[in-house]
């Protein structure tokens, strides 16, 4: 049992749909889930660097990773880390169109590119000829810090018309050119700016849109900016893979990103705590466990529910829609749920270790279960007589 079992369809959201993109074997648009991203802080040059930080990345469940390439020694390690890398490579490229060039040839699954700084045509089209023969999808990355010149011309001042407009004509371009693996961008560092960039660009094209609130700011600050901007956009159906951009370390954005998807419930990765801000009626405390049944429980990466509520107030019908819930019951002894059902009792010295260990059998559970579906299936395709699984609540 989870959340989402729970859920009328009212209260599921409808992705519009979009024309799906490879980049590399991660599908975005389309059907596909919703990916995260993150970019690294390393020096690209630096290899050894660059690559622990994708590692720690892609562990947190990072989809897809970007690098910057700013010179030619950037490019020139993109190769070793392309190659070694667990996930594809986006390589971003902002003023000299020579380094997307390199940084195809290198093995970059995606080539990000900003309309505003990489310069005349032809030089995009030399990009464009660079990702058909290497295979590379890429990114239109509109910013509103770095609209071209003659579009600030024209309206004056970074607008959400502006913004589309330029997005629409280096589209034209790669399409005119026989070029359509690519996505694009609107990103603003003002939310509401942002938000109407990506609204009129969705009514008005299919193309697959990467989100983002650009420059958020720090850890909090940037949490709160990112989850307000494209969590309306992502409640509205619009965004097909999204970035958190934080001035803080890069596993952080894509926990924040995970945490931001799995509140629509439009993607579950690992435990979703579900638990109260503590009163005077808790009984037992709250905070320190939820703190260390966060940190205890980052290893597991299949989706549930856990429900920590320190109060029979509203703990019993939280509980009723979590895999595992613990509710305060007085005299230190809590009330322990398993699918939704009182099962057993609980003192207060044990609760993080037993909670723990609830959770990891639950995970080995659901995860056999998965195991044993995908097996049965593939027997069905192969001509054997299994049937098909109806439900897999037992």
């Amino acid at each position: 049992m989870n959340n989402s079992d729970t859920l009328d369809s009212h209260q599921k959201i409808i992705r519009k749909k979009r024309r799906q993109i490879m980049v590399g074997s991660v599908p975005v648009g389309g059907d596909a889930p919703i990916s995260v991203q993150t970019m690294t802080n390393t020096d690209t040059a630096d290899v050894k660097s660059t690559l622990k930080q994708i590692f720690d990345c892609a562990a947190e469940g990072a989809d897809i990773i970007r690098v910057s390439c700013p010179d030619q020694s950037s490019t020139q390690s993109l190769k070793k880390i392309v190659t070694e890398s667990p996930v594809p490579i986006v390589a971003d490229i902002h003023f000299h169109y020579r380094r997307a060039i390199e940084a195809a040839e290198a093995g970059a699954a995606c080539l990000r590119i900003n309309p505003g700084n990489i310069g005349a045509a032809h030089k995009v089209r030399e990009v464009i000829r660079a990702a058909v023969d290497n295979g590379c999808s890429m990114r239109i990355g509109v910013n509103a810090g770095s609209l071209e010149k003659h579009l600030l011309e024209k309206y004056k001042e970074p607008c959400a018309d502006a913004m589309v407009e330029s997005a629409l004509s280096h589209a034209k371009l790669l399409e005119e050119n026989d070029f359509y693996n690519f996505k694009i961008s609107v990103k603003a560092s003002n939310v509401f700016l942002a938000i109407e960039a990506y609204q009129k660009l969705s009514q008005i094209s299919d193309y697959p849109l990467h989100l983002g609130i650009t420059e958020a700011g720090s850890f909090r600050a940037g949490t709160v900016k990112s989850a307000v901007g494209m969590g309306m956009l992502l409640w509205g159906g619009i965004g097909d893979t999204i970035r958190v951009s934080l001035s803080d370390d890069p596993v952080e954005e894509v926990r924040v990103g995970f945490d931001i998807l799995k509140s629509l419930n439009l993607r579950h990765r690992g435990v979703n705590i579900i638990s109260c801000p503590s009163c005077a009626r808790q009984q037992f405390d709250v905070i320190e466990t939820v703190k260390l049944l966060e940190k205890e429980l980052s290893h597991i990466t299949t989706p549930m529910t856990l429900s920590i509520i320190g109060c029979v107030v509203n703990g019993p019908g939280e509980a009723k829609s979590s895999n595992i819930g613990l509710t305060g019951g007085g005299k230190d002894v809590h009330q322990v749920y398993l699918s939704g059902v009182p099962h057993h009792r609980l003192k207060d010295q044990s609760i993080v270790d037993h909670i723990v260990g609830l959770v990891e059998k639950e995970a080995a559970k659901i995860e056999a279960s998965k195991s044993n579906v995908r097996y049965e299936a593939q027997e069905n395709q192969n001509g054997g007589s299994i049937p098909l699984p109806t439900t897999n609540s037992k």
